[in-house]
């Protein structure tokens, strides 16, 4: 359980992790919250009755502004132990083969938009904003600078990376930025709604989708292919084995829906 000054804010539902980022006043994320997102993930990942994790930020103006500039100056180093996940519990978290939701509910800027970037899935309330606005500090948007330019059009990558400008929900739903848009008061709603229908889903399957889009990411294609169909891969092996395949396979013969059990 999660108590009132936690930076972190977890509760479960089935097979359902949904995380709050809660630091007043805007859920900046200094070392110590980058830490515990790390092991609230890692338990995640870990956690075999957990199937689908949303993480989302308290309140209705920010979801997340990225570093905490004002722990910096108090003496946070930016270059210091983010945790076993990397800077927001996610970014470089290891093998994490389960669908992310990220839920924005507000401003999404810096490090924060670096941390949706690791989501499997974007959703966002209509007034949602975001931009990198590392460039007007003088400093480079790391991670945004290699994933971005690969998620939308190379062009208005470059320009947000280079001018800092922010974008508005329609240009961000545009350019495919985000999957779905909602009114604020249906976000969450619509966010477990989704969680819900990839929780009945086949978690092996789930798994060497990750893993193979990982996997492929910089690889030709039929060097990529090559890995999957001749079950290099940990987690399409283990699909292809387990009973679940079998199950999907018996269940469309009989005309019924499937009952997975990740084995």
């Amino acid at each position: 359980m999660s108590s009132a000054t936690d930076p972190i804010k977890i509760r479960t539902q089935g097979a359902i992790l949904e995380v709050t980022l809660d630091r007043p006043k805007a859920n900046a994320v200094d070392l110590d919250t980058s830490r515990q997102m790390g092991e609230v993930f890692r338990q995640f990942r870990d956690n075999p009755d957990l199937r689908v994790a949303i993480l989302t930020g308290a309140g209705s103006k920010f979801f997340c502004p990225g570093w905490d500039l004002k722990a910096a100056n108090d003496g946070d180093a930016v270059d210091g132990d983010y945790g076993v996940g990397g800077f927001g519990g996610l970014q470089e978290l290891p093998h994490l083969n389960k669908p992310v939701i990220a839920a924005i509910n507000g401003i999404c800027c810096g490090g924060g938009l670096e941390i949706a970037l690791s989501c499997d899935i974007i959703l966002a309330a209509s007034h949602a904003t975001f931009a990198l606005p590392e460039i007007k500090s003088g400093v480079v948007a790391d991670a945004a600078s290699i994933k971005l330019p690969k998620r939308i059009p190379y062009h208005v990558a470059m320009e947000m990376l280079l001018t800092g400008r922010w974008l508005d929900i329609a240009e961000a739903q545009r350019w495919g930025f985000v999957n779905h848009v909602y009114e604020a008061d249906s976000l969450m709603e619509q966010a477990w709604a989704m969680a819900e229908q990839l929780a009945a889903g086949p978690p092996l399957v789930f798994a060497a989708i990750k893993e193979i889009v990982r996997d492929a990411e910089d690889a030709k294609f039929q060097d990529a292919l090559n890995r999957v169909t001749q079950r290099q891969l940990q987690t399409v092996d283990t699909l292809y084995g387990s009973e679940d395949a079998s199950e999907g396979a018996r269940a469309f013969a009989e005309k019924r829906d499937p009952v997975w059990k990740g084995r």
